[in-house]
C-alpha cells in the first residue's frame, strides 16, 4: 500500500508541469484586469460564475491533456490531419491575432506594475522582452519548466492581499453559489470576458503541445489528470481572491469601472502597504510569466498546424520557423506597448479577452470532435457526461456572444 502510494507520488511529481503551469498562467495581466474590473464594477455578483467556469476548465484541459498523452500529437497537428490544412490555417491566423492582443496585455501589465514603482515602460518592457526571449532560446524544456513552476508560487500574493482587504466574506460566500443574471451589455460582456480569460483558446494548444514535449504517455495519464485538476482549482481560487479584493477595496467604497490592474493595486493602498505591494508584485509576476508562455504557445500551435519543426528542446538551427515566430510575436507585443497610449492598451486588453470568449466555442468544437474519434483515442474517447458538459459550454458561449452582439447593435441605434 505505502509502496504503491509512494510510486504514484513519484509519478505525479515526474509529470507535474504542463497542466499546472497552463492553468495557473491563465491568470495573466488580461485575466487579472478582467477579474479586477468585475469586482470593482459589480462587486461580489460575478463570483457565482467561477464554479461553472472551473468545471468547464477542468473538462477542456483534461480533454487536451488526454489527447496529447494518448496520441503523442499537438492539437493543431491533429486538426490539420483530421480536418485539412485550409481550416487549420484560418484557425492559426485567428489564434495568432488573439494571442498578440493577449501578449500586448501582458507587456502592458509589466509596464503598469513597474510603473507603480516609477520605472519607465521604455526600460521595463524592453528588458523583460529580452529576458523572456533568452529564457526560452537559451534553455531547454526541463529548465524552462522549473522556472515556470517556481513562478506559480508567487500567485499566493493575491490570496494574501485579498485577506488583508477584509472584504465581506458572508456576501462573498452567498454570491459564490447564487447565480445573478442581468440583461446588461456591460455585465454580459464581463461574463464573456471572464470565461474567455479563464478558458482561453491558446491554453488548449499549449497544454497539449507541452504534454507531448514532456513525453507523458497514457501510462502516466492518471497522475497527469490529477495535476490538471489541481491547477484548474488553483486558478479559480486566485480569481476568487482577486474579485473579492477589488470588491472590498473599490466596490464597497464606490463602484466604478477601472482602467487597469495597476489602478486596482492602488485602490488597495488604504488597506495597508502590504496589500498594495503584494497585489503589485503578483501583477508583475503574472505579466512576465504569461509573456513567456503566450509567444511559446503561439509558436507551438502555428508550427504544428503548418507542419514545421517545433519545441524548446530543439536548437535554433533545427526549428528556425518556431524560434523566429516566437521572436516576432515578442517584438510585436512589446513594441506595441511602447508606442501606443495607455488608453488604447486598455481597449486592446478588453477586446482580446472578449475575442478569446468568442473564439473558444470553435476551438472546443474541434476538440470534442477529435476526442470522440475512436480511431485516434481508442478506449480513451470522451464519456457521455464529458461530452454533455463540453457541448453545454459551447452552446452557452455562443448564446452569450450573440446576446452581447445584439445589445451592442441595439445601443448603436
Amino acid at each position: 500500500m505505502l509502496k504503491s502510494l509512494r510510486s504514484r507520488i513519484l509519478i505525479f511529481l515526474a509529470v507535474l508541469g504542463p497542466g499546472f503551469i497552463t492553468a495557473v498562467v491563465d491568470n495573466d495581466a488580461g485575466g487579472i484586469y478582467t477579474y479586477s474590473a468585475a469586482g470593482a464594477e459589480f462587486g461580489y455578483l460575478p463570483l457565482w460564475t467561477l464554479l461553472p467556469i472551473t468545471i468547464a476548465l477542468i473538462i477542456t484541459q483534461e480533454m487536451c491533456s488526454r489527447m496529447g498523452a494518448v496520441t503523442g500529437k499537438g492539437l493543431s497537428d491533429l486538426i490539420r490531419e483530421e480536418f485539412g490544412l485550409r481550416i487549420t490555417f484560418v484557425m492559426m491566423v485567428l489564434l495568432l491575432l488573439v494571442n498578440v492582443g493577449n501578449l500586448i496585455a501582458d507587456f502592458a501589465g509589466v509596464a503598469s506594475s513597474l510603473g507603480l514603482f516609477h520605472v519607465s515602460r521604455y526600460i521595463s518592457v524592453p528588458l523583460s522582452a529580452v529576458a523572456i526571449w533568452l529564457l526560452v532560446v537559451k534553455g531547454n524544456y526541463r529548465s524552462v519548466e522549473k522556472i515556470f513552476l517556481f513562478a506559480c508560487v508567487f500567485y499566493v500574493t493575491y490570496v494574501i492581499s485579498g485577506i488583508l482587504v477584509k472584504p465581506d466574506w458572508k456576501e462573498a460566500a452567498i454570491y459564490s453559489v447564487r447565480p445573478v443574471l442581468m440583461l446588461n451589455g456591460s455585465y454580459i460582456g464581463m461574463l464573456i470576458g471572464m470565461v474567455g480569460t479563464t478558458i482561453a483558446p491558446w491554453m488548449q494548444f499549449y497544454l497539449q503541445a507541452a504534454v507531448v514535449e514532456k513525453g507523458i504517455t497514457a501510462k502516466e495519464y492518471t497522475e497527469s489528470r490529477i495535476e490538471v485538476i489541481v491547477g484548474c482549482f488553483m486558478t479559480s481560487v486566485i480569481a476568487f481572491f482577486i474579485i473579492v479584493a477589488c470588491s472590498g477595496a473599490i466596490w464597497n467604497v464606490q463602484p466604478r469601472r477601472i482602467e487597469s490592474a495597476a489602478e486596482a493595486a492602488l485602490a488597495l493602498k488604504p488597506f495597508g502597504q502590504y496589500a498594495y505591494l503584494l497585489f503589485s508584485a503578483g501583477l508583475l509576476n503574472a505579466s512576465v510569466f504569461a509573456a513567456c508562455i503566450l509567444p511559446l504557445s503561439t509558436a507551438y500551435s502555428v508550427c504544428e498546424g503548418l507542419g514545421f519543426e517545433s519545441g524548446v528542446n530543439r536548437r535554433f538551427q533545427e526549428a528556425p520557423i518556431f524560434y523566429w515566430l516566437y521572436t516576432l510575436v515578442i517584438v510585436i507585443g512589446a513594441g506595441t506597448v511602447l508606442f501606443i497610449p495607455d488608453s488604447a492598451q486598455v481597449r486592446v486588453i478588453l477586446i482580446s479577452q472578449v475575442i478569446n470568449g468568442v473564439l473558444l466555442p470553435f476551438v472546443l468544437i474541434f476538440m470534442i470532435l477529435l476526442v470522440n474519434k475512436s480511431g485516434l483515442l481508442h478506449e480513451w474517447v470522451n464519456s457521455s457526461s464529458y461530452n454533455a458538459i463540453a457541448w453545454v459550454t459551447v452552446v452557452v458561449m455562443i448564446g452569450l456572444t450573440l446576446a452581447y452582439t445584439g445589445i451592442i447593435f441595439r445601443g448603436l441605434r
